[in-house]
């Protein structure tokens, strides 16, 4: 398992195989995909399955990511950047199980994959989306520093776009990269 990015508290790595049973428990809980448009795996084998053929890494170099909690090496959910070929951009995502919200850690994860973004991998624009009902959401979004833009159909739903661009990011050094 690559690790891609290390923050204070947190490791950020590729997705294993292995992460199939906390992948498939994340999505288990409705609250914790109740503003994603996704539904919940049928079984830990189906989650395994996705997992195995998780192509972003090498179709496009970066991804979603494992967000390890560095003190106790536990799960806490993912979080990293997703290249859309049809809008032809990147956004910005991140799930965490509920018993981690509010702790800060989407917070810490999403803004380290913004830098790396930026840094590393050289992207000029970065979205993020919500549903407008999903507030917990648009505040990480505002806090790692991107921009409200426009409202848009999010499957049927009210949704918010947020972006900022490379020249807005903070170039402080509280993120290492391996």
């Amino acid at each position: 398992m690559k690790t891609i990015l290390e923050t204070e508290r947190l490791l950020l790595r590729e997705f294993d195989v292995t992460d199939g049973e906390s992948f498939y428990e994340l999505n288990l809980n409705p609250k914790v995909i109740k503003y994603t448009g996704n539904s919940a795996f049928k079984n830990v084998s189906e989650a395994k399955a996705f997992l195995e053929n998780y192509s972003d890494y090498q179709k496009n170099g970066y991804g979603r990511w494992a967000v390890i909690h560095k003190p106790n090496k536990e799960f806490l959910g993912w979080c990293g950047l997703k290249y859309d070929e049809n809008l032809d951009e990147t956004d910005i995502g991140f799930r965490f199980f509920e018993h981690f919200w509010n702790q800060g850690f989407a917070t810490e994860s999403a803004k380290a994959c913004i830098d790396y973004g930026f840094k590393k991998l050289n992207l000029k624009t970065i979205v993020g989306r919500a549903m407008k009902e999903n507030s917990a959401s648009i505040k990480v979004l505002e806090k790692i520093g991107l921009q409200y833009v426009e409202d848009f159909d999010f499957d049927g739903y009210e949704g918010v776009i947020y972006s900022i661009e490379n020249k807005s990011i903070n170039n402080d050094n509280a993120t290492n990269y391996t």
